[in-house]
């Protein structure tokens, strides 16, 4: 003992045996899980077992909205433009979100872009081999099908984005531009817009009235 302390150490000797639950199994666990994703695959031959194909969104809020994530389904102006109804749309493996919506074009633009080269790579069996539709694919391209499995990439991988800064030559007219005085000009205009037009109609009225008695 140091300093003449005298021990007092608590040690709940029963607690570690009754509260706290152990598990030795996870490693089995993964080799099930890893057996089960591939039964699954086989069995749905040739579906893709990545899941449907799902938008490319931007994150919520100023801190995430530069970072692009894949989102909840794609909207119906989206599926519109792509030329697909959406009843069809869930049958060929392509999620839908009626609540979403677009605002912006670019956005609209990149998940109807990433419809067409979906439907453009899909591959349509036929229900009857031997009565097959139009839009059903052929006996060779079914022959040549592959599944997608889930590898992190999915359906249509997103590509990584790449912005290169754009470097300018600040001129004479950039130096003198007083952008703080500008912005609170602007503000202070759209401020008393409603009451300067009210004030020009009731001159305007006043006049008006004013040349009336004088004819």
């Amino acid at each position: 003992m140091v300093n003449n302390v005298l021990p007092n150490g608590h040690f709940h000797k029963k607690w570690h045996q009754t509260m706290i639950k152990t598990w030795f199994n996870q490693p089995a666990r993964k080799v099930r899980r890893r057996q089960a994703r591939a039964a699954k695959a086989e069995a749905t031959f040739p579906r893709p077992v990545a899941g449907a194909l799902r938008p490319v969104v931007r994150g919520q809020t100023i801190r995430y909205r530069e970072k692009r994530r894949i989102g909840r389904g794609f909207t119906l102006a989206e599926l519109r433009a792509a030329g697909v109804a959406k009843p069809v749309a869930r049958s060929l493996g392509v999620a839908v979100d009626a609540r979403r919506k677009n605002r912006s074009a670019e956005g609209f633009d990149r998940n109807v872009l990433r419809l067409k080269e979906y439907l453009a790579a899909l591959v349509v069996f036929p229900k009857n081999a031997k009565k097959p539709t139009k839009k059903d694919a052929s006996a060779k391209d079914c022959a040549a099908a592959q599944q997608v499995a889930k590898n992190g990439k999915g359906l249509v991988p997103v590509a990584a984005e790449k912005r290169t800064p754009e470097y300018v030559s600040v001129s004479a007219d950039m130096a003198a531009f007083q952008a703080y005085r500008t912005l609170k000009l602007e503000q202070t205009n759209r401020r008393w817009e409603g009451r300067r037009q009210k004030r020009a109609a009731e001159a305007a009225a006043a006049e008006k009235e004013k040349a009336a008695g004088k004819k």
